[in-house]
């Protein structure tokens, strides 16, 4: 095959993946699982050993063909090299972001309690899983797939943690906390654990033997690498980030950050040490710099497109019919009841010593089970490496599911357990919760942004634990608050003695906004600017004046006064079909009416909202002969309407519109030409411009 036909293939395969893994995830999110999984869910579907083996015309041996990737790769990967380096790149963003948002100081503070329940979930997982490899295939503990069960099993994917707790109103629990803190921790020592068992599957792999003396020497040697470059990055992380901003543009300086991922991650890999290793480091080196944040949402477009694809590329190595066969399933029970057990016993175990009773122990201990990004990661680098073959890996995404699935229940069913937690009454079982209901989602992300930000000036170390369900968690000494946005509305959990504390600081945010607004207000005359704007000669574009239809037009508006105007024409936006909640979008629009009146000049109205009740652009227009006051500018009736209407999560030519259509309009003989239209079809050729 040449290069052209390669490449062809290869650009395919990914077009393909990436329509499936975003069905997968919105499948599965809709059923309330981990997107996580239904992306996994989705490689395992379309790969090789499934639908993407199947013969189609052109296509012979399927568009993933196995015995075409077997052969690039020597027998080790399902997928092409190439596709399977699209994968290595996801991996090392997803390292790299997972490092940016690390909270160094959150992992220094709670280094007691967390340092010794991530120690311990380390050993005892690592311990177990190795021991189930011994007791599988009789061999001795330094077998490279000994070792990399072990370290596949002390991974832990804390944000399915993070939601149950909040559902459960236990974010800011004793249990809850350390949790979390304890699985900076766990992910830190995973890291440093991995580098070592590389370190000595390396030397395995060359010489076959290895002396204690050899093992504490690639034990010292990848720690050594690991602290060593963990520190200069930590100590110069402030001029590297005066470095990245000389380029000036945030888009500039943030492609070189994770530049500098990669660098790191390549030299890693050359030192016989993991890529996602250095990947992490580099983000964890810039975690504290002010432009971390920046770094994150600016990456946020390429870890959307790369890591879904190395999820799925993992579901592709599982072969479908090994999984189901009965040793891959005896095996695979055995190593996750191992695995939950490691982390019960590991984290919770030490729990009992640190002041917790048996219901703190197991909730802890159940809140560490859950494995996910990193564990697959990991279990990709063994079978590349030839460590772990189909059956092996096809256990791990067994493992990998079944605690995924099933740690939520069962730590919610020990959060359901009446009672405490800790031997004595801890701060902050007397839980209490503040809820805050804005105008709009607009003013609710101001609040908590702002909040965020001076919960950090007051020292306190802020985690954002998952993006999606705008949840985050602030702790400082033994106050801990759980800040959750959705939509509007913002609710704080606390202990009921930080309750005043938390009222107090959204009181100072809002009264910040508020000087904020009022000087805003002083500057600047929103009025006079709408006056302005409306006496400019703007671009009419037809592709955006197209979105006028007949269909969506009424020459005879029944409504006499502004609210039966725009009911009216949203009305007409929900019997032709383009709306999915008709009351939201009449809510949104009359509020954003309420904000300043979109009545124009000349006798016309553009009334318009953002709104969650439509999922496209659309626009509904509407001629009333008699006039309607609608607070126009020039205090004339309005007697031409034009609504349009748009997502508020979804770009679309919102403002343009706005813009062309208001440029049709300047013209006075096209007003009084729609105004007196006899048909349908005529008002819409006058208004995409035609004369």
């Amino acid at each position: 095959m040449n290069i052209t036909e390669t490449m062809a293939g290869l650009v395919l395969q990914i077009g393909i993946i990436l329509f499936a893994v975003r069905l997968g995830g919105r499948l599965v999110k809709a059923a309330g699982i981990p997107v996580v999984l239904g992306e996994l869910l989705a490689g395992v579907a379309i790969g090789p050993y499934a639908l993407g083996g199947i013969g189609l015309p052109g296509f012979p041996e399927g568009i993933f063909s196995l015995a075409r990737a077997m052969e690039a790769s020597a027998g080790t990967l399902a997928v092409s090299p190439e596709l399977y380096g699209f994968a290595a790149v996801g991996s090392i963003i997803l390292l790299f972001a997972s490092g940016l948002e690390t909270d160094l100081g959150l992992f220094l503070r709670y280094s007691v309690a967390g340092g010794v329940i991530g120690i311990g979930g380390v050993l005892f997982s690592f311990t177990f899983g190795a021991l189930a490899g011994m007791l599988a295939f009789h061999v001795p503990l330094m077998d490279p797939r000994c070792l990399f069960l072990g370290i596949l099993s002390t991974a832990t994917s804390v944000g399915i943690t993070a939601r149950i707790l909040k559902d459960n109103k236990k974010m800011d629990s004793p249990e809850g906390v350390t949790i979390l803190a304890a699985a900076v921790f766990d992910d830190v020592l995973g890291i440093i654990a991995l580098a070592v068992v590389l370190g000595i599957v390396s030397v395995l792999t060359h010489t076959g033997a290895l002396s204690t003396g050899r093992i504490l020497a690639i034990a010292g040697k990848a720690f050594g690498i690991w602290l060593g470059f963990t520190a200069l990055g930590l100590v110069f992380s402030v001029p590297l980030g005066k470095f990245l901003k000389l380029f000036k543009s945030s888009f500039d300086f943030s492609i070189l950050a994770l530049g500098i991922a990669l660098v790191l991650a390549g030299f890693f890999e050359n030192q016989g040490l993991a890529m996602i290793i250095g990947a992490y480091i580099a983000g964890l080196s810039l975690s504290k710099t002010d432009i971390a944040a920046v770094i994150q949402e600016k990456i946020h477009g390429l870890y959307e497109f790369f890591v879904p694809l190395f999820f799925a590329v993992m579901g592709m190595q599982v072969n479908v019919r090994e999984i189901f066969s009965l040793p891959v399933l005896a095996f695979g029970a055995a190593y996750t009841l191992l695995a939950v057990a490691a982390k019960i016993a590991g984290c919770g175990g030490p729990a009992l010593f640190l002041g917790f009773n048996i219901k703190g122990s197991l909730r802890i201990g159940a809140g560490m089970i859950p494995r996910g990004e990193v564990a697959l990661i990991i279990a990709g680098i063994g079978l590349a490496s030839g460590i772990l073959d189909n059956r092996l890996f096809s256990v791990i995404i067994l493992m990998t599911l079944v605690t995924t699935l099933g740690a939520p229940p069962l730590l919610a069913a020990f959060l359901r357990i009446p009672g405490p937690g800790t031997r004595k009454p801890a701060r902050g079982e007397d839980s209490a919760q503040a809820v805050w209901d804005f105008s709009s989602a607009e003013i609710a992300d101001l609040v908590t942004g702002s909040l965020l930000r001076d919960l950090k000036t007051e020292g306190f170390y802020v985690q954002i634990m998952n993006i999606d369900d705008g949840l985050s968690q602030a702790r400082k000494d033994d106050i801990s608050l759980s800040i959750t946005q959705t939509e509007n509305i913002i609710t704080i959990e606390t202990a009921a003695a930080d309750l005043p504390l938390a009222k107090t600081a959204v009181y100072e945010v809002i009264l910040e906004l508020h000087d904020t607004i009022r000087k805003l207000k002083e500057s600047s005359d929103p009025r006079a600017m709408k006056k302005e704007i409306a006496g400019l000669d703007g671009r009419m574009r037809e592709d955006v004046l197209s979105l006028v239809t007949p269909d969506l037009i009424s020459l005879e508006l029944k409504g006499e006064t502004k609210n039966e105007i725009i009911t009216e024409l949203v009305d007409l936006l929900d019997a032709g079909g383009k709306l999915r909640n008709r009351d939201q979008v009449l809510f949104d629009v009359l509020q954003r009416e309420k904000t300043m009146s979109t009545g124009m000049e000349h006798g016309v109205a553009l009334p318009h909202g953002k709104t969650e009740g439509t999922d496209g652009v659309c626009v509904a227009v509407g001629i009333k002969q008699g006039g309607v006051n609608f607070n126009s500018l020039d205090g004339k009736p309005a007697r031409l309407f034009i609504m349009i209407i748009s997502p508020k999560k979804t770009t679309g030519p919102h403002i343009q519109f706005l813009a062309a259509i208001s440029a049709v309009l300047k013209d006075e003989a096209t007003r009084e030409r729609v105004i007196a239209a006899e048909t349908l079809e005529e008002a819409a050729r006058l208004l995409h411009g035609s004369k």
